[in-house]
Order: C-alpha cells, then sequence, then structure tokens
C-alpha cells in the first residue's frame, strides 16, 4: 500500500463570533471553503504508526508524536500501523486549519481503504472544530463551534485565490479572548458568493491588534485587481478572490515584488 492525500488548505469566507459560551468556547456561524493545495501527506502500512515531518514549515511541528496527524491516527481504527510522511507546505498557526487539514486528510485515506465508522463526525470533532469540515474539505456553513456542518450552494468552485502570510504565527486563543463581545448579526443565506461578500470576519479587528503586519497584507492585497479580501480564521493569513488567473498571478508577483519576506501561495478554490 502507498496513498497520498492532499491537506486542502481551509479558509473562512466569513466568520461571525455571536457570543461567548459558558464552557470556554464562543458561538460561531462560518463559511468555509477549501483552496485545490495545500499540505501533502503519503502512507505505507508499517508495524507502528510512524510520523515524519519535512517541509518549509515541517521544522515548526516541534513534538511531531503529539501533533494532530497522531491523534487522527490514534482515532481511526486500523488492522494495521501507518508510517506517515507529511511534507508541511502552510504556515503553522496561520488561520488555514493546518493541523484540521492533515487531520481530515489521515481521515480521507483511511476512508479510502476500509472506510470510516458511523461516528466519524465525533471522532473528528474531538480532535478539534474544524477537522469535521476538513474531513469532506468541500464549501459548506459551520455552525455551534464550527462542527455543525450545513451544505451550501457552492458557485466560486474554480475561483482564482492567493493567500499571504506575512510569517508570524499567531495563536487562536488570544484573538478570540480579543474579541469584544458584540454580536453583529447572522450570516447572510445565499449561496457563496452572496455570503462572501455580504459578510464580515469578527476576528480581524482583535487579531490585527495583536499582528498589526496583517493589516498591510491586507492593505496590499486591497491594491489588486481581487473583488474580495479577508483575513482567514484568526489570523494572520489573508485571502484574496479573483475573477480570472491572469490578476491572481499579477497579484502574486506584485506582492512578491514588493514584500519578499512573505509567505504566499496561489490556485483555485474546490
Amino acid at each position: 500500500m502507498a496513498l497520498t492525500e492532499t491537506a486542502y488548505a481551509k479558509i473562512n469566507l466569513a466568520l461571525h463570533v455571536r457570543r461567548r459560551r459558558e464552557d470556554g468556547y464562543h458561538e460561531l456561524e462560518t463559511l468555509f471553503a477549501f483552496c485545490d493545495f495545500g499540505d501533502e501527506l503519503s502512507v505505507r502500512r508499517s508495524a507502528v504508526d510512524e510520523l515524519k515531518c519535512f517541509g518549509e514549515f515541517g521544522g515548526e511541528l516541534s513534538d511531531p508524536f503529539g501533533n494532530i496527524v497522531a491523534k487522527a491516527l490514534t482515532a481511526l481504527p486500523r488492522p494495521t500501523g501507518w508510517a506517515v510522511t507529511l511534507e508541511k507546505r502552510l504556515p503553522v498557526a496561520a488561520g488555514l486549519g493546518g493541523g484540521s487539514a492533515d487531520a481530515g486528510a489521515v481521515f480521507r485515506l483511511v476512508e479510502r481503504e476500509q472506510g470510516l465508522p458511523e461516528d466519524w463526525h465525533e471522532r473528528a470533532a474531538r480532535l478539534g472544530a474544524d477537522v469535521p469540515a476538513c474531513v469532506r474539505s468541500r464549501a459548506c456553513v459551520g455552525r455551534g463551534t464550527g462542527t455543525q456542518l450545513e451544505e451550501v450552494a457552492n458557485d466560486l468552485a474554480g475561483t482564482p485565490v492567493l493567500l499571504v502570510n506575512p510569517r508570524m504565527p499567531l495563536a487562536t486563543g488570544p484573538v478570540f479572548k480579543g474579541w469584544e463581545g458584540v454580536d453583529c448579526g447572522a450570516l447572510p443565506e445565499g449561496d457563496l458568493r452572496t455570503i462572501a461578500l455580504q459578510g464580515r470576519n469578527d476576528l480581524e479587528e482583535p487579531a490585527i491588534r495583536l499582528c498589526p503586519a496583517i493589516a498591510e497584507v491586507l492593505s496590499a492585497l486591497r491594491q489588486t485587481q481581487a473583488w474580495l479580501v479577508r483575513m482567514s480564521g484568526s489570523g494572520a493569513t489573508c485571502f484574496a478572490l479573483f475573477d480570472s488567473d491572469d490578476a491572481m498571478q499579477a497579484a502574486s508577483g506584485a506582492i512578491a515584488r514588493d514584500h519578499p519576506a512573505w509567505w504566499q501561495m496561489g490556485g483555485k478554490l474546490r
């Protein structure tokens, strides 16, 4: 057996925080979308589970056996161990659901080999709020903590997308803690484009207070031909959507020229 799977980068086209919950989490409504690129995983059968990480951001996983990929392997029954190689192409703590996407890829690999247990959604949710959405890696609305998923009409498949990160990791907890607690309203209804254009990210302001470089990234992207620019998740990655691949490539070139230290990756929405 030798299988490979892409851990598709997750972006939040909109993220509305509604209230703080008594359990310490936040009630939210978010519009998940997925890019056609991300980390890369390969697996082969082994006597015991193994995990090796490499790639541009592989060194940032200081405890690979304690990370979410190892936990995903433990969460799913298999007849043999798996040796997993993870090429970490997405930045860590970046608002792209990188770890959750990696876990989602493990679930899909297990599904291809033997199918998933009926309670796979609950197993995924125990690993992290973004993991159930990342298992399917299809555009959807997430409610509750993000684990209650609803299908949505996807009219943005194939849309050129550019991700840009100032190479500054940003932990999720402090960003949510900085949310001012004001409910600014529910997620709009409609297809992806409608919800994205009429939506917002309630975590942008608290994230910018912690990482002012986010504002610089947003400003730079807004000088391109993008029709939507927003921060993803709790930051610090921002995304831009374009009407043509040429416009996305031109924006990528301008960002590389003016801000060569920033990380970026481009492709299309799934």
